[in-house]
């Protein structure tokens, strides 16, 4: 299993990855940005930390096939999320999708009982979401 320090390592550096490309995002007027991006770059860090873990064991076959299910099924749930003004064509809600598809892989990790990545992704989630309105 991997320690502290490797988990918030690596965790750390795909969310502030997906948070720098984000801002550019920001920037440049987008309407995907730096919260949306740090907190899905984060999720699937999170699941790939988990499945290259020496714990690798724990999920089977028939597990990662629930894994991919719950992770499509999600999408779609988080795409009923997104809201387009029809008079602005502003869309609305993608922080929201972000959150709801992060909230999944955090179920599914902790329904592998990995503690660390739950740990660490939430401290982080909270991190992006606080100081992400700031940024922006």
């Amino acid at each position: 299993m991997l320690d502290w320090t490797e988990i918030i390592l690596r965790l750390g550096v795909a969310t502030l990855a997906g948070g720098l490309i984000g801002l550019n995002r920001d920037l440049h007027g987008k309407p995907i940005g730096l919260k949306t991006l740090s907190l899905v770059s984060l999720a699937t860090a999170m699941l790939l930390v988990m499945v290259h873990s020496d714990d690798t064991r724990i999920i089977s076959d028939a597990g990662s096939r629930v894994i991919q299910g719950i992770l499509t099924g999600i999408g779609f749930l988080g795409a009923g999320v997104i809201v387009h003004a029809a008079r602005h064509f502003r869309v609305r809600g993608l922080t929201s999708a972000a959150c709801t598809w992060l909230a999944a892989c955090i179920g599914i990790v902790c329904g592998l009982g990995q503690w660390r990545l739950v740990t660490i992704a939430l401290v982080m989630t909270f991190a992006v979401l606080t100081v992400g309105n700031r940024l922006e």
